[in-house]
């Protein structure tokens, strides 16, 4: 027994792990090295016997308890498992518990066939999707769009059956009505059922005969509709909008799909965002920025009078609270405007202005010849 792994290790669990744990733990494993999932794999096909192993002593409060009391010596020869290292013969895989694993793990694959789901049960729609593009303060403010786009609905001929009137689908014969077929094999592990979509009905249960001539036997038909999309304030690009109920028709009377309608927001040339706060550039004059002065700053609210003091530098960072982006969740809650202010040095000047500024030169003690550079004596 010494070339055996302990039986928490193999299972990846404590050795105070409960029941729960224990099975969580061994569908995990044996959902990753089953033979089905590892075909041809014989290094796999022995961790599953391994770790099934591990489960039937864990899983049986007495066989754990004797595990836990002797270790691998409570099961040589003369115990219960018959058979010495990676003994398979005393498992019993008809166990319900085990048929209830394979189930959850393989959808009914293995045991009996209370697990298995109902294919022609009610079914969702599909989820349609869609674009928009919006402007940059649609985005910030919310707005309205009309989307138009093919959507299926209930054809009028038939009403949705697919039947031709006068008739109307039946049951299947091959499946009974079920949309499924299960066959029986033979594997490494006993008797082990099957289950597929049944080819005749393609898993819905009915058949129709003889088909509705508008919509070819397919229930729906394809109609351009008009769908107008509230856009919340403070969205932003690539986010998307749910419209419940407004996708594709559902099957066997299951709900429509939902429309998800994804928002390009477009560029502005000004302001760029960063979450819900803005951010700009704002030039000012040289006179204004060595005075003082009272500007008007652009922002999506429209322009705000701000107050600048004298001796402003160029790259000043000004935070304007509450003048960002509102919150998608309330839009009461908005984010700041951050303005940065670009002290513009003029291009040309008139010979009016220049002599202005030699004036302003010979009173600082400047003259035109020092390399120091008009904004470096000043900021001097």
């Amino acid at each position: 027994m010494a070339d055996k792994r302990d039986y928490y290790e193999v299972l990846g669990v404590q050795k105070s792990a409960t029941d729960a744990e224990i099975k969580r733990a061994y569908r995990k494993v044996a959902k990753k090295y089953h033979p089905d999932m590892n075909p041809g794999d014989k290094e796999a096909e022995a961790k599953f016997k391994e770790a099934t192993e591990a489960y039937e002593v864990l899983s049986d409060s007495q066989k754990r308890a004797q595990y836990d009391q002797f270790g691998h010596a409570a099961f040589d020869q003369n115990g219960g498992f018959g058979g010495g290292a990676g003994g398979f013969g005393g498992f019993d895989f008809n166990g319900g518990d085990m048929g209830d694993i394979f189930g959850d793990l393989f959808g009914g694959m293995f045991g009996g066939g209370g697990s298995r789901a109902r294919r022609n049960g009610p079914m969702q729609g599909a989820h349609v999707r869609a674009n928009i593009r919006i402007t940059f303060e649609e985005a910030v403010f919310g707005c309205k769009k009309e989307l138009e786009i093919m959507l299926k609905d209930e054809c009028e001929t038939c009403h949705g059956t697919g039947a031709k009137p006068g008739t109307s689908p039946e049951t299947c014969p091959k499946c009974g009505g079920r949309g499924q077929i299960v066959y029986t094999q033979q594997s490494m592990f006993g008797t082990v059922q099957n289950v597929q979509t049944c080819p005749e009905c393609n898993g819905s249960g009915k058949v129709i005969r003889q088909k509705c001539t508008k919509c070819g036997g397919t229930g729906y038909e394809s109609k351009k509709k008009k769908i107008e999309v509230t856009v919340p304030a403070g969205i932003d690009n690539g986010q998307s909008i749910r419209i419940r109920g407004k996708g594709e028709p559902g099957k066997n009377g299951g709900p429509r799909g939902d429309l998800l309608v994804s928002v390009t927001v477009s560029r502005h040339p000004k302001f760029q965002r960063r979450e819900y706060d803005l951010f700009s550039t704002e030039p000012i004059t040289f006179a204004q920025a060595a005075l003082g002065a009272t500007i008007k700053i652009q922002t999506v609210d429209g322009p705000y009078e701000h107050t600048i003091k004298p001796g402003t530098q160029t790259d000043t960072k000004v935070r304007l609270r509450g003048k960002g982006v509102p919150s998608i969740r309330n839009k009461n809650v908005r984010g700041d405007h951050y303005v940065t202010l670009v002290v513009q040095v003029p291009e040309s000047l008139t010979e009016k202005q220049k002599q202005a500024l030699r004036a302003y030169q010979e009173a600082m003690g400047e003259t035109s010849t020092e390399k120091k550079g008009f904004f470096g004596k000043h900021k001097k």
